[in-house]
C-alpha cells in the first residue's frame, strides 16, 4: 500500500510539474514578438514597424489604411485582453466570462441597447470612415489569425476571443462616451430637487459659478449666478437631528482633464505648445497606447485608444491638440405618459404609440441564461429605474447614429487651426474641450461632439415630450459651436470648468467642475513669459491649493492657533505634496462640513426618492456662503446652539477619524502622502489580491489630489498621461503614462514608464532610437 501511495504521489507530482511547465511555456510563449516578419491578411503593401526601448511603435506605410491595419495589429498584440474587456463591458457580455457577479452591470448595459446602437452607427458611417475602420479591424483579426498563444488572462478564464467586428470598435467608443458624457444622475438629482424644494432654494444650491471662474467665450456673466441665501425657504426645511449621513458627495470627481495652450508670444523662441493630462480611472494596462505613424506626407504621433483607429491626442506636425471633458448635458430623461387603458402605449407628439419590445439574452458562465425584457420608445430605451414614480425614456446622443462617428480621422491631415476646428466641430463622439496650437505659433480652443438643440426645455430637469412642446430639433450646427482664436493674453486653459458665459446663445452644460484648477493654471501661465516644455510639465505636477485656505482659517479659529490641532494646520505649506502636513485634516473636515450643512436638503429629497443625494459640482459656492454668514436660522442641526459649536464638533470628529486611520503616528507627523496612496491594479488582482505582487504597480504615497490642485492623483483615479508638445518641434515634446505599452506581465514594457510618470520626469514624445523591427507583408 505504501509503495502504491508513493507511486501515486510520484505520478501526481509529475503531472503537477508537467502542467506547471506547460503553463509556464504557454505564458512565456504568449509574450508578444517585437521583431521579425509577419504575413497579414488585408494589407495592400508592406509596412515597417520600428519600436524604441519603451515599445513605442513607429509605423511606416504607403497608405492610410495600411498604417491603420498595422495599428490594429499592434493593439491586438499588446492589449488583446484589454480589447476583450472593453467590448464585453460596453456590450453587456461580462457575465459570459465572469459569471453571476457581472450580471448587474450586464443588465444595465443591455438596457441601453448599445449593441443595436453600434450596428446603426456602423451602417451610417461615411465611406471613407468605414474604409479606415475596416482596415483597422482587419489588422486586429490579422493578429488573431496568426494563432499565437493568447495572453494568460484568456487561459485563466477559459475564453478565446471572437473575431473583432467594426461594431466592437464602436462599442469601445460608446464605453468612453459612457465614462465621459452620461449625466443621467444629474437630471435625476435636479428633478427631485425641483419637486422637493422651493425654486429660490434650488437656484441657491445649483449655481454654475464660483470664486475661481475662468471663462473663455460669452462674457463674464453666467446663466445660473450665485444668489443670496434664501433664509425663509431654508427654515422650512427644518433642522434634522442627527445629521443625515452619506447623502453629499463633496468631491464628486468626474472623468476630467487639464489642457492648455501657450502661444509663440509667450514661449522662448516663438513656438506654440499644447499641454494635456487626461484624468480617468487608473488601471493596468493604461487606457492609452502610444503610437507614431507615417503614410505619404502625413506623420502623426501621440496617444491612441485600443479598439479605435484614431489619434486621440497628439500632433500631426502642423497642429497639436489635447482634450478635457466638457461635462456636457447630452442626455435627457423623457417623462412618459402611459395610456392607462392600454399600458403598452405611450403618448407621442403624433398620437399614442406602442412600445417596442426586445428580449436581451444574457449568457452566464456556470449558470442559466437570463432573459432581460427591454422596452423602447421613439426617443430611446425606457430606463429600468423610474423617476419620482414615473417611467422615463433615455434620449442620449450616444445612442444616436447621427451623433457618433469617426470624424476625428481627418485630424491626421489638417494643416491650420481653422481646418482643425472645422473637423472637431463636425465630428461625433464624447463632447470635449480642445486646446490647439499650430506651427505658426498660434493657439485656439473649441469643442467637439454633437450638442442637442433643445426646444421647450433646457435639459436641467426631466420633462414630458408627448405633446410636442419639448424635444430636440437635431443638434447645434457646427458653425455655431464656440471658438476662440489667438487670445490676446497668449494662453488659454480648461479643466472641466465652465468655459462659456451667458452671452453664448446655446446651453451645452450645467453641472461642471469647480474652477480652481483652470484658475491656478491660468495664474501660473501668466507668470511664464518664456515658457518651455519643461515649464509646462512642471505645471502639470503643480500641487498648490489655495482652495483649502478658507477651511484652514475656519478650522484654526475653531481649534485655537496654539492648540495641537491649530499648530498642525498652521504647519500646512499650502501645497498637496507627499510630505505636506495639515492638509489631510482639512480634506476630511470639508467633507464633514458639506455633509452636515446640506443635511436638511438631503432629508427633504429623500422623502421623495430614498436614493437622493446632493452632488452639485459647484456646491462650494453655497457651502461657503452658509459657513461665512453663520445665520442662526440656517443652522442645519438642532443638536447645536450655534454655527461655531457645529464647526468645532465637526473638526473634533475629523481629528478623531484621522487618528483612527493612522493610530501609530502622531498627529503632527501625518502627511498627505500617507493619506493619498495610489494603487494601480490589474483587473484580476482586484478580486485575487495574491496576484498583486506580479500584476500591479507598487502602492505609493503621492503628492497631488483628486480635484482641487493641478496634479490630479488619488487612490485609483488620476492623470492617465501627461503630454506637452509643439507641433513643429516634436523632438522636444514630452509624453509619459502609468505602466507601459504592453498589457503582458512578462513584457519589458509592462511597467517601464511607471517611474517617470510617478516622479514627473520627462519621456520623449516621439518614438526614440529603434531597437526592434517588425515587417508586415501582405498575405
Amino acid at each position: 500500500m505504501g509503495k502504491l501511495i508513493k507511486r501515486g504521489l510520484a505520478v501526481l507530482l509529475g503531472l503537477v510539474i508537467g502542467l506547471a511547465g506547460w503553463a509556464a511555456y504557454r505564458v512565456i510563449g504568449s509574450a508578444p514578438p517585437l521583431d521579425g516578419e509577419l504575413e497579414v491578411r488585408g494589407l495592400a503593401d508592406g509596412v515597417t514597424v520600428e519600436a524604441d526601448e519603451l515599445g513605442v511603435p513607429n509605423i511606416q506605410a504607403k497608405r492610410r489604411e495600411d498604417a491603420l491595419a498595422a495599428l490594429g495589429l499592434l493593439h491586438a498584440r499588446d492589449r488583446l485582453f484589454q480589447l476583450e474587456l472593453m467590448r464585453r463591458k460596453s456590450g453587456g457580455r461580462l457575465a459570459e466570462v465572469f459569471g453571476a457577479p457581472a450580471l448587474s452591470l450586464d443588465r444595465m448595459q443591455r438596457g441601453y441597447r448599445f449593441e443595436a446602437a453600434a450596428r446603426a452607427i456602423v451602417a451610417a458611417l461615411p465611406e471613407s470612415q468605414r474604409k479606415a475602420l475596416d482596415a483597422y479591424v482587419a489588422g486586429i483579426n490579422g493578429w488573431l489569425d496568426l494563432g499565437r498563444p493568447l495572453p494568460p488572462e484568456f487561459a485563466a478564464l477559459g475564453v478565446e476571443p471572437e473575431p473583432w467586428r467594426p461594431e466592437d470598435s464602436i462599442l469601445v467608443a460608446l464605453g468612453m462616451f459612457q465614462t465621459l458624457n452620461s449625466q443621467e444622475q444629474d437630471e435625476r438629482m435636479l428633478t427631485v430637487m425641483e419637486a422637493a424644494l422651493p425654486p429660490e432654494l434650488v437656484r441657491f444650491l445649483t449655481p454654475d459659478t464660483d470664486a475661481y471662474a475662468t471663462v473663455l467665450v460669452g462674457g463674464e456673466n453666467s446663466r445660473r449666478p450665485a444668489t443670496d441665501i434664501p433664509v425663509d425657504a431654508w427654515v422650512k426645511l427644518g433642522s434634522p437631528a442627527p445629521v443625515v449621513a452619506g447623502g453629499v458627495d463633496a468631491l464628486n470627481s468626474v472623468a476630467g482633464s487639464n489642457n492648455w495652450a501657450v502661444s509663440g508670444a509667450r514661449s522662448r523662441d516663438g513656438r506654440a505648445m499644447v499641454a494635456n493630462d487626461m484624468h480617468l480611472s487608473l488601471g493596468i494596462p493604461n487606457i492609452w497606447y502610444r503610437a507614431q505613424w507615417r503614410y505619404g506626407s502625413v506623420s502623426v504621433a501621440g496617444l491612441t485608444l485600443p479598439g479605435l483607429p484614431l489619434l486621440i491626442t497628439g500632433s500631426n506636425g502642423h497642429v497639436a491638440w489635447g482634450y478635457t471633458n466638457v461635462d456636457a448635458d447630452v442626455l435627457d430623461l423623457v417623462q412618459l405618459d402611459v395610456d392607462r387603458e392600454h399600458p403598452n402605449r405611450y403618448r407621442a407628439p403624433d398620437g399614442w404609440k406602442e412600445f417596442e419590445h426586445y428580449a436581451e439574452i444574457i449568457k452566464v458562465k456556470d449558470g442559466e441564461d437570463e432573459l432581460l425584457p427591454v422596452r423602447s420608445t421613439q426617443w430611446g430605451p425606457v430606463s429600468p429605474v423610474h423617476l419620482l414614480g414615473k417611467p422615463v425614456a433615455v434620449r442620449w446622443t450616444a445612442l444616436d447614429a447621427g451623433a457618433v462617428d469617426l470624424g476625428l480621422l481627418d485630424l491626421m491631415e489638417t494643416t491650420s487651426l481653422e481646418d482643425t476646428m472645422a473637423v472637431l466641430n463636425r465630428s461625433g463622439g464624447p463632447n470635449q474641450n480642445v486646446a490647439l496650437a499650430d506651427e505658426r505659433g498660434r493657439i485656439g480652443w473649441t469643442v467637439m461632439g454633437r450638442f442637442p438643440l433643445r426646444r421647450g426645455l433646457d435639459g436641467v430637469v426631466s420633462r414630458a415630450w408627448g405633446n410636442g412642446a419639448a424635444g430636440w430639433d437635431g443638434f447645434i450646427p457646427p458653425a455655431e459651436l464656440p471658438r476662440l482664436l489667438d487670445p490676446p493674453q497668449g494662453y488659454l486653459a480648461t479643466a472641466n470648468n465652465r468655459t462659456l458665459g451667458a452671452d453664448y446663445p446655446h446651453v451645452i452644460a450645467h453641472n461642471q467642475a469647480n474652477g480652481y484648477r483652470a484658475y491656478r493654471i491660468s495664474q501660473r501661465l501668466k507668470e511664464l513669459p518664456q515658457a518651455s516644455e519643461a515649464d509646462l510639465l512642471a505645471l502639470q505636477m503643480d500641487t498648490q491649493s489655495a482652495f483649502f485656505e478658507f477651511y484652514r482659517e475656519l478650522a484654526v479659529n475653531a481649534a485655537g492657533p496654539s492648540s495641537e490641532v491649530g499648530r498642525y494646520l498652521t504647519a500646512w505649506n499650502g501645497r498637496m505634496d507627499g510630505d505636506s502636513v495639515g492638509i489631510p485634516l482639512l480634506w476630511i473636515f470639508r467633507d464633514k462640513l458639506a455633509e452636515a450643512v446640506f443635511s436638511p436638503v438631503v432629508r427633504r429629497g429623500r422623502q421623495l426618492d430614498p436614493q437622493f443625494g446632493y452632488y452639485w459640482r459647484e456646491m462650494e459656492t453655497p457651502l461657503r456662503a452658509l459657513l461665512t454668514a453663520k445665520l442662526p436660522k440656517t443652522l442645519p442641526s438642532s443638536n447645536f446652539s450655534d454655527w461655531d459649536q457645529l464647526i468645532k464638533r465637526l473638526l473634533d470628529e475629523s481629528v478623531a477619524e484621522l487618528r483612527r486611520s493612522f493610530p501609530e503616528t502622531n498627529l503632527d507627523q501625518i502627511t498627505w502622502g500617507q493619506f493619498n496612496k495610489t494603487l494601480i491594479q490589474h483587473p484580476f488582482s482586484r478580486k485575487l489580491p495574491a496576484l498583486s505582487r506580479w500584476l500591479d504597480m507598487p502602492a505609493v504615497e503621492n503628492g497631488g489630489c483628486s480635484g482641487f490642485c493641478v496634479r490630479i492623483i488619488g487612490r485609483d483615479h488620476g492623470a492617465t498621461e501627461r503630454m506637452v508638445v509643439s507641433p513643429n518641434h516634436p523632438e522636444d515634446g514630452i509624453l509619459h503614462m502609468p505602466g507601459g505599452q504592453s498589457g503582458h506581465p512578462l513584457s519589458d514594457n509592462y511597467r517601464d514608464q511607471q517611474g517617470a510618470w510617478h516622479d514627473g520626469n520627462a519621456l520623449p514624445f516621439l518614438s526614440g532610437k529603434p531597437v526592434h523591427r517588425l515587417l508586415l507583408r501582405p498575405l
